[in-house]
């Protein structure tokens, strides 16, 4: 799967909200946080891919135990945030603006 940089990902929100004549400071703060959640996601997400769903951990008494990796709740809790704030935006599949026109369909 292929990872879209977070510069791409912030000029594609900011110009939906051009779309929309919605360019305003607020929204554009709210960009800044869907980029943090965004970071913070793929942070849960590299350190699944590294640890795993669970991994060996120790007591407080020194007895090994696996330990679901909070990684994964996290990433749930980014992701959630993220999307709400896409609605937030009013930004949703139904509402992209794509900037193509009916001619670029025909090539």
């Amino acid at each position: 799967m292929a990872v879209i940089s977070q510069k791409k990902i912030r000029e594609s929100l900011i110009n939906q909200l051009k779309a929309k004549d919605a360019k305003v400071d607020c929204f554009l703060d709210l960009v800044e946080s869907y980029i943090f959640y965004t970071k913070k996601e793929r942070e849960m997400q590299a350190d699944i891919n590294k640890r795993g769903l669970s991994f060996k951990a120790v007591s407080s008494t020194g007895k090994e135990y696996e330990k679901d990796n909070p990684s994964i709740k996290n990433a749930v809790l980014y992701n959630k945030q993220r999307l709400a704030i896409l609605e937030k935006l009013g930004l949703t599949i139904d509402k992209v603006e794509s900037g193509e026109t009916d001619d670029d369909d025909k090539l």
